[in-house]
């Protein structure tokens, strides 16, 4: 009996998740030599009541933070906690790009720098106009992913479940749970973008193409109301879906038909010509950029004037080409007799002289 008053064989076949213990940690994933770094861990986590197992990795980042040592120091930090949550099947808080920052100083100033120029670039994307908005939509997300220094085939590969918008602060949290977890900078505020605005003008037009699989319904949407007529439509969106977010788009603004996510390439490809001022403008076909009201009015024709005897001069007209061509009927047939006769007669020649040719040679 146990003195919770179950029996020795009820708490052997207890089904309840058994916690691990410090203790356990310590004896089975930490190596003699890595202990005091895992304790000064533990210990800081007991005392901000964080756990230290499973540690997210803002934990880990305000961990470094509290301790700064060498960079060599800190690497063997991370590391040590990372083998502690593989050992224990949970995701290694230091793949985060949180504490990727936390650890390169100099790396995150850079991306403060490139967050602050991406900025200025979304906030000129056009914001009407069809196809322009669609790719400016889509192009701006890009941007935003870009700005927190995940790499181009993480940002291909993010699907709906792995974006929220935090509802706390202007941000967006990207979560995969294959080991990237980040959140957009916040030094976009200080450009005027608002990251969780432009994550909602994307998923309206995903949603728009969810609920209504027509590029032509897109662009009327967007083309209404100075663009605005796609409000409402994230409502369709499916945030836990498996979906990619981002996908191709033509020249005419088609998507594909069957969910295809953007290469690592064509991000790349995105983010580059954004940065050195060549993206394309996506110009609006002419037969959509023009307004029935704005389409000039064809040239008009030309009246002639017919003289009154012109009916008689083509009806005489006509009368002498029938005559002249009364008889073609009987000269093509006298045609195809005589070349039916010459035909015959040189077949007659060639048959003679053949049989000719063995008399000739006996001789």
């Amino acid at each position: 009996m146990t003195g919770d008053g179950t029996t020795g064989a009820d708490a052997d076949h207890d089904d309840r998740p058994c916690p691990i213990r410090p203790a356990d940690i310590t004896n089975t994933s930490i190596p003699r030599r890595d202990r005091h770094t895992w304790s000064l861990f533990e210990d800081w986590c007991t005392a901000h009541g964080e756990p230290s197992l499973a540690a997210s990795p803002e934990s880990l980042a305000r961990f470094l933070h509290a301790h700064p040592a060498a960079p060599t120091t800190q690497r063997r930090r991370i590391a040590v906690i990372d083998i502690a949550h593989h050992r224990h099947l949970l995701p290694p808080p230091g793949c985060a790009e949180i504490v990727r920052a936390a650890l390169d100083v100099a790396r995150t100033a850079r991306l403060h720098e490139l967050a602050a120029v991406i900025g200025g670039i979304v906030a000129r994307l056009p914001e009407s106009g069809w196809p322009s908005e669609q790719f400016a939509r889509r192009d701006a997300l890009v941007l935003i992913f870009a700005s927190t220094g995940l790499p181009y085939t993480q940002i291909a590969a993010l699907r709906h479940c792995d974006v929220t918008a935090d509802p706390r602060i202007d941000a967006l949290r990207i979560d995969t749970g294959r080991g990237v977890r980040t959140v957009t900078s916040l030094a976009l505020a200080g450009t005027g973008i608002s990251p969780r605005t432009v994550y909602q003008r994307w998923c309206e037009v995903l949603g728009h193409q969810t609920q209504y699989p027509s590029t032509r319904m897109l662009a009327d949407a967007l083309d209404a109301v100075d663009g605005t007529g796609l409000g409402g439509y994230d409502r369709y969106f499916d945030p836990a879906g498996k979906q990619p977010l981002s996908t191709p788009i033509d020249r005419w603004g088609h998507t594909p038909l069957a969910a295809t996510p953007l290469t690592a390439r064509a991000v790349a490809g995105i983010v580059r010509m954004h940065l050195d001022g060549r993206a394309p403008t996506h110009l609006q076909s002419t037969a959509r950029s023009q307004h029935p009201e704005q389409i000039a009015a064809p040239d008009p024709v030309p009246r002639v004037l017919l003289d009154p005897g012109y009916y008689e001069r083509g009806t005489l007209a006509r009368r002498h080409a029938h005559g002249l061509l009364d008889d073609v009927d009987s000269v093509l047939a006298d045609v195809e007799t005589r070349a039916d006769s010459l035909l015959e007669a040189l077949v007659d020649f060639l048959e003679s002289e053949t049989a000719r040719v063995p008399a000739d040679t006996v001789e």
